[in-house]
Order: structure tokens, then C-alpha cells, then sequence
């Protein structure tokens, strides 16, 4: 089995080297376990020089590409360009900024196998996950827009808006998202799971940021969740029963 990393950048300079080293012990260990492992970073029109310093820190590496947008065209953008470039049979989407840890990959990976689904989904907002350090209003944003999303599509689901999680390659070539920003991970989800594919969560622990800033814009994306779920209350949230039968 063969598998991808797809990690979106967006004027990451500062973080590059201590990424680079938790990924590298990362690599190491799943390169032992997989047929291939290969990570697509996506810089997404940085303004800094995160693609020169990817580009040396993994000068060696085959398997490690630094993909790059001329203009800054937000984290669905990049998605869609990384997936483009992934070749493995699962693909994993994760933070550079280290929010949710390299090293639980291999967790993700497992669950995925044992319980035989087509997505894992990170969930510090499940019972037995957890958060450590991150500000409040961050929480209130994220937790609230996880719980409207539970409310109109699965209770089952815990966290709605996690970038960490790892997909059967056969959802990402066939369930589409149209967001160009950060609400392509939680509408790509909801559309997997409409179209029928399974989904579980492994209850993770969201860390706070330890370097650099992040490009989150809450009102900006607040607003774009709030349009979503609306647009899921009016239509009738379809697939909801087919939703909780099968997550």
C-alpha cells in the first residue's frame, strides 16, 4: 500500500526547519511499514520563502514535492492541488503547523485498516479527545461550528472542521468540493458521506499553534460555514438518516 501526504503552506518560513524534522522521523518510520510514502507540500502563493527552504530541506528526498500557486488561492485550492499530484492508494491532509502531531499519523492509518472505513477524521471534540492551549475564541468558533454540523447532519460526527484525516483514494476521486477556502474540508465530508462512504473518527488532541501565525480569518470563515449550514437547513439537510446509519 502506498501512501500520501498532502500539507498545505502558506508563509511558513519560520517553521520549516522544526517541521521538517518531525516529518523526517515521521517518514522513517511509516517508509518501514508502507510500499511508498510521498508528501506534496502545497505553498500556497507564499509570501516568504517557504518554498525555497522546503525545497533544501528535502533536497534528497525523492518522495517529497514542493508544489506552488503564484497567488495565495486559499486551503480548498491547495487541496485540490495536492490531491492532483498524490499517487498513494490513501491519502492523509494534515497542518504544517504542527496543531495536530506527525507522529499520530500512524494511529490514523491503523484505525483506518482495523475498522475499514473510507475516511478517518482527527476529533479532539470526541468524549476521549482533547485540546491543549488553544484560545478560546478559536474553540468557540471551531466547537460551534462542529456542533451546528452535528445538529444538522450526524450526531455521530463530533468535529466537523478537523484538515487531519486520511481518505481512501477512491473518495477523493470521486466526491468533489467546491470551496476554495477553509470550509473545503468540512464540505468535503459531508458530500462523502452523503455519497454513501464510511466514516470514523480517532479522538486526537489539537495542539496549539508553536510557531508562526495562523491564516485563519474567523469572521471570514464563519461566515462561510454559516452560509453552508444554511444552505443544509433550507435543502433539508439531505442524506441526513443516510448520514447516521453509516457513520
Amino acid at each position: 500500500m502506498d501512501i500520501s501526504l498532502v500539507i498545505p503552506a502558506f508563509n511558513e518560513a519560520e517553521g520549516v526547519e522544526q517541521t521538517a524534522t518531525k516529518l523526517n522521523k515521521l517518514l522513517a518510520r511509516l517508509r518501514k511499514q508502507y510500499n511508498r510514502v510521498e508528501v506534496i507540500f502545497v505553498n500556497d502563493g507564499s509570501r516568504d520563502n517557504t518554498a525555497e527552504l522546503l525545497t533544501a530541506a528535502f533536497a534528497d528526498d525523492p518522495d517529497v514535492q514542493v508544489v506552488s500557486h503564484e497567488v495565495n488561492r486559499g486551503l480548498g485550492a491547495a487541496l485540490r492541488t495536492g490531491f492532483m499530484h498524490t499517487t498513494g492508494d490513501i491519502i492523509v491532509t494534515t497542518d504544517f503547523d504542527g496543531t495536530y502531531h506527525f507522529n499520530t499519523i500512524p494511529q490514523i492509518l491503523a484505525h483506518m485498516q482495523v475498522y475499514k472505513v473510507d475516511i478517518v477524521t482527527a476529533s479532539p471534540y470526541h468524549p476521549r479527545g482533547g485540546v491543549e492551549g488553544v484560545p478560546g475564541y478559536r474553540l468557540l468558533f471551531s466547537y460551534g461550528a462542529s456542533l451546528l454540523y452535528r445538529l444538522l447532519v450526524s450526531w455521530n460526527v463530533h468535529t466537523w472542521t478537523a484538515l487531519f484525516r486520511a481518505y481512501r483514494r477512491e473518495v477523493i476521486e470521486t466526491v468533489g468540493f467546491e470551496s476554495e477556502g477553509f470550509l473545503a474540508g468540512t464540505e468535503l465530508l459531508i458530500k462523502a458521506i452523503q455519497a454513501g462512504y464510511k466514516v470514523s473518527e480517532y479522538p486526537t488532541v489539537l495542539h496549539v499553534r508553536t510557531f508562526g501565525q495562523s491564516s485563519l480569518k474567523i469572521y471570514r470563515v464563519t461566515k462561510a460555514h454559516l452560509r453552508y449550514q444554511l444552505q443544509l437547513l433550507l435543502s433539508g439537510a439531505p442524506g441526513r438518516r443516510l448520514m447516521r446509519r453509516r457513520t
